[in-house]
């Protein structure tokens, strides 16, 4: 008789370079956040929330809103002036997302595993309005595409040392998303030939993967994996389209590499004022996590993993 592992998520992660979770979300939350997003997009969408990803920039710096702007994603969902900031926290720093995390950062049974999380990034993702498809090239988010092959090994090992992963980065559908597109195992080897030479937008590249999530299905993969985004654009007076968390969770005490990666997007100049209530264990964790994220420092001169 086979012996089921006691680390599945980590195991299909260590292999593919991501893992599907089907139903993370209760249907109370998943409620309670298509209500928030669907709020916090208008906002956005409307300029009165500023801190936005524009169509058609693909990467950092981010550029406040302004009008005329159509927009694919809306920045610092636990910003402390977000209006529907504790849903998304009560998300965030939930023991569905956080047992998940504790697994893939090889924390699991780990008593001390409170006091090793710490706070860092999370986002929405929407469809572009006005009918306007959005697309994202192929990349991995802390590696540059125009380094040379040794770089490029030598980077993949760093970021993952002997396949210890050093954060968990996530997306959590709210209604059907087909949006990201990832080469399995490729997280843990350098481009080939094809991929090298692939124009950065190619429709497709041998042995892709439509990651297919349903309403409530969560994906969390290696952040280095070859992937790129592809947005259907909607009429957002008919349909709500693509509404899609995506967050991310560090491993204390990983020195400026990971602090870098994470206060690029300008999370320092905020988290110091977005204290959590702490009338339960969830809002004592939350508000421990964030103070680890304060003691990273505030990201300035940072520098971007990528740029355009």
């Amino acid at each position: 008789m086979a012996v089921s592992s006691p680390t599945p998520y980590l195991d299909a992660l260590r292999r593919d370079g991501f893992v599907k979770i089907p139903h993370l979300l209760s249907s109370e939350m998943l409620s309670a956040l298509r209500v928030a997003s669907k709020n916090t997009t208008d906002n956005a969408r409307q300029g009165r929330w500023p801190h936005v990803r524009t169509v058609p920039k693909q990467y950092l710096p981010w550029q406040d809103w302004k009008p005329g702007d159509n927009i694919w994603g809306v920045q610092h969902l636990l910003h402390p002036e977000m209006s529907d900031r504790d849903s998304f926290a009560d998300l965030y720093f939930s023991q569905e997302v956080l047992s998940v995390v504790e697994e893939l950062v090889g924390l699991k049974g780990d008593p001390e595993a409170n006091d090793k999380l710490v706070m860092e990034l999370f986002n929405l993702l929407i469809s572009p309005a006005d009918n306007t498809d959005f697309e994202l090239c192929w990349h991995r988010d802390d590696i540059r595409p125009d380094v040379s092959l040794e770089e490029e090994a030598r980077q993949l090992s760093e970021k993952s040392p002997n396949g210890q992963q050093l954060h968990a980065q996530y997306n959590i559908a709210l209604f059907d998303d087909a949006s990201l597109i990832v080469i399995p195992g490729s997280h843990r080897r350098v481009r080939t030939d094809t991929e090298r030479t692939a124009s950065p937008c190619e429709a497709s590249l041998p042995g892709q993967l439509i990651v297919e999530l349903g309403p409530g299905d969560a994906v969390f993969y290696d952040s280095n994996i070859l992937h790129r985004g592809v947005y259907k654009g909607i009429d957002a007076s008919q349909t709500l389209g693509r509404m899609t968390l995506h967050g991310s969770v560090g491993l204390a005490d990983h020195g400026p590499q990971r602090a870098r990666q994470v206060l690029q997007h300008a999370v320092g100049q905020w988290v110091d004022r977005a204290r959590f209530k702490t009338d339960d264990m969830t809002g004592v964790r939350a508000e421990a996590m964030r103070k680890r994220l304060v003691a990273m420092g505030r990201g300035e001169n940072v520098g971007y993993s990528l740029m355009g």
